[in-house]
């Protein structure tokens, strides 16, 4: 499912028009990675929860040469799926 079936399925449960729930969704989507990026985690209770992690500087192998580069340590965003999320996906396998 891509943004703009997603807009559709919203659309169609909420009668609200589908200009409206893109604005909507695209309003979600921007503060939930501006809140990420300032270092804050959000939560959606039984879907999951995004955050920022850290990841530490390490040595990697350039797949071409086989000759061994520094990664620098770095800041990711990072989801994790909630109880009723992972449930219902089991359910349906």
């Amino acid at each position: 499912m891509n943004k703009a079936e997603l807009v559709d399925a919203i659309a169609q449960k909420t009668n609200v028009s589908k200009k409206e729930t893109d604005t909507i969704l695209t309003a979600i989507v921007e503060e939930i990675m501006l809140a990420v990026a300032s270092g804050n985690k959000v939560t959606f209770v039984g879907f999951g929860s995004f955050e920022p992690r850290e990841r530490q500087a390490r040595e990697g192998r350039n797949p071409s040469t086989g000759k061994s580069i520094a990664i620098p340590a770095t800041r990711v965003p990072a989801f994790s799926a909630g109880k009723s999320f992972k449930d219902k996906v089991a359910s349906t396998a």
